[in-house]
C-alpha cells in the first residue's frame, strides 16, 4: 500500500519560503500572484495491507515525526 501525505502551514503561520517565491515569480514577470504557501509531499510504501491499519500508521509517522503539528497541517492520501 503507498501513501502520500501533503504537509502545509496552517493558515496564520507566516511563510516565508512562499514568500520569497511570490516575490521571484513578480521579478520574472509574472504578475497577479498574490500569495503563495509552500509546503511538502512524502510518499511513502508501506507493508501493510489493510487501508485503515496503514492509514492509522501513517497518521501516527506524521504526528510524531513527518509534521510540526504546532504549526503545520497534513492531509493523507492513501493510493491502492
Amino acid at each position: 500500500m503507498k501513501a502520500r501525505v501533503h504537509v502545509m502551514l496552517k493558515t496564520g503561520v507566516l511563510d516565508p519560503q512562499g514568500e520569497a517565491i511570490r516575490h521571484a515569480l513578480g521579478s520574472l514577470g509574472f504578475d497577479g500572484v498574490d500569495a503563495v504557501r509552500q509546503g511538502k509531499v512524502i510518499e511513502l510504501d508501506l507493508a501493510e495491507a489493510e487501508a485503515a491499519t496503514a492509514e492509522a500508521q501513517v497518521r501516527q509517522m506524521c504526528e510524531k515525526l513527518l509534521a510540526n503539528t504546532v504549526i503545520e497541517r497534513f492531509d493523507i492520501e492513501m493510493i491502492g
